[in-house]
């Protein structure tokens, strides 16, 4: 199990509004499969990030590559392996 950071850089903010529904019905399923460590957007509207639970890069891609946002290029992926060294409860 890895994890993998995906950036997605706001591209269009006009489809972006249209296509929330889906992309938050998209998180909701890699959730509840167990497959999403964080999400959320950037406070200054630039985009947002997502954290994938994955066993592969490939199968991170595959999960990225399924948001309503890449498909209809909303939002550009930037996907990249994170390394967690320590998880830090405060």
């Amino acid at each position: 199990m890895s994890y993998f950071a995906a950036y997605l850089e706001m591209l269009d903010p006009d489809k972006n509004q249209t296509l929330r529904p889906q992309h938050l019905q998209h998180l909701k399923e890699c959730e509840e499969n167990g497959k999403i460590f964080a999400c959320g957007p950037f406070a200054n509207g630039s985009g947002g990030l997502v954290i994938y639970i994955a066993d592969s890069y490939e199968e991170a891609e595959q999960l990225a590559n399924k948001d309503p946002y890449v498909i209809e290029k909303v939002r550009r992926l930037d996907l990249r392996e994170w390394k967690m060294t320590q998880k830090v409860n405060i």
